[in-house]
């Protein structure tokens, strides 16, 4: 089973966060991570958890979006508007297929949520593997915080009911973060640095590889490393 986590980043009014973790729990989730956020034990936001005080209670809070995503196998960001040409946006409702392609190859799965007033920074979109949106109609009005938490929580507790029923886990060296880990060193010792485009663009494309593509990619990446090594020891 999939650990999903929902994010915010940042929410400045209390009532939102209240909002938020009732979307959650309605949904059947329970795990609500904060970043640096208004007081999300104030009686505004316990107001609008109705019932779902718990959540509230048992948020973990983190001083920035890194410390909150350093356990997590796939981080996804949200978004209301294109930030950067190179990057692929993908639809909400794209996200469970996105997902079940993964099967057992993620452990940790989090949905980030930015400000109210203006969503994620560019520099904490670069710490998502993946970015998402909600497509609407119109570009006003745009949805809320709680809207949006609750739309993700929907689309993914379907999944959670119809996908995630694998019996066979993996071994973690065929993991998903595993294969990033290779390839962060194979990049390095070919000479791309993490802070170039082509670096980043590898990296992004590498998180939406199904499972079938991610133990190929496992194979390549082990005989590269292989021949590296053969080579190294002639040298």
């Amino acid at each position: 089973m999939i650990e999903i986590h929902f994010i915010l980043v940042e929410p400045a009014v209390p009532e939102n966060i209240g909002a938020a973790a009732r979307a959650i729990k309605t949904m059947g989730f329970s795990s609500l991570r904060l970043v640096n956020p208004a007081n999300h034990l104030a009686n505004e936001a316990k107001w609008l958890a109705h019932a779902s005080n718990d959540i509230l209670e048992n948020a973990n809070v983190y001083p920035s979006l890194k410390d909150a995503i350093s356990d997590i196998d796939w981080v996804i960001g949200t978004t209301a508007k294109k930030r950067r040409v190179n990057q692929d946006y993908y639809p909400v409702n794209k996200l469970n297929g996105m997902i079940q392609k993964k099967a057992s190859t993620i452990k940790t799965l989090a949905i980030v949520f930015g400000r109210e007033e203006s969503g994620l920074t560019n520099s904490e979109l670069h710490l998502c593997h993946t970015v998402t949106s909600v497509p609407m109609k119109t570009t006003y009005p745009s949805l809320n915080l709680a809207q949006s938490v609750m739309i993700y929580a929907y689309n993914l507790s379907l999944l959670e009911l119809n996908t995630l029923n694998e019996d066979e886990e993996k071994k973690d060296e065929e993991s998903l973060i595993a294969l990033k880990a290779k390839t962060e060193k194979i990049l390095s010792r070919i000479g791309f640095i993490p802070e170039s485009a082509i670096y980043n663009r590898i990296m992004e494309r590498l998180m939406i590889l199904g499972e079938t593509d991610i133990h190929l990619v496992h194979s390549v990446c082990n005989k590269i490393n292989e021949k590296s090594e053969i080579h190294s020891d002639e040298l």
